[in-house]
């Protein structure tokens, strides 16, 4: 009799292991599916944001004007000083390193000066800004253009264009080339001798 409850009791025994055993398997398992949940999320959010990788705008927010002759006499012509803000703003989690680059203004697709930005870096996340400076002429503009009609108006309309390339370095082991591309429209007034509505895409 006392043989049977013994045996009785390690069988409840037994049991009860057996199911301490199966709740800590099922507990385990449960954290193990939660932390692989938790890591595809942050894995995911990461990729997203800092692994996300776009290309820098590259951008005139303003222009000065130094000096300015202008004539519409027969042939026109114009020679003019300005002093150019160029920014490149970088949006990505990692410094942009840039190469020398140049910015060619033209004058109805003739081109009538360069200014020359030099290499640099963007930090993560942020905007650097320079100045150049660049003189126009009138050297290569033919004759028959719109030229004088436009000086005697006092507006004189041009455009820009640029790419800058360099490279993006994200966690000090990851780099990759990327470029920024630059288009800007704008209007010279000859008469207070200002550089105004400036677009730029």
């Amino acid at each position: 009799m006392v043989d049977q409850q013994r045996k009785t009791e390690m069988e409840s025994d037994a049991e009860v292991s057996k199911e301490l055993k199966r709740k800590k398997r099922v507990k385990l398992l449960v954290y193990a599916i939660a932390f692989a949940i938790f890591q595809t999320i942050v894995i995911l959010v990461f990729s997203l944001t800092v692994m996300r990788i776009k290309n820098p705008k590259f951008r005139v927010p303003s222009i000065t004007v130094e000096n300015v002759r202008a004539a519409a006499t027969n042939p026109p012509s114009f020679n003019i000083k300005l002093n150019a803000q160029v920014a490149v703003k970088n949006t990505n989690f990692g410094h942009f390193k840039f190469e020398n680059t140049t910015i060619s203004f033209d004058y109805r697709g003739v081109g009538v000066g360069d200014a020359i930005v030099g290499k640099g870096r963007s930090k993560a996340r942020s905007t650097k800004k320079m100045n150049v400076a660049v003189e126009l002429n009138s050297n290569n503009i033919p004759n028959n253009s719109s030229l004088q009609s436009e000086i005697e108006s006092g507006y004189l309309a041009l455009t820009c264009h640029s790419k800058l390339n360099g490279k993006l370095q994200l966690m000090k082991f990851i780099k990759k080339k990327i470029s920024a591309e630059m288009r800007c429209a704008m209007v010279v007034n000859l008469v207070t001798r200002t550089v105004q509505d400036i677009k730029c895409q």
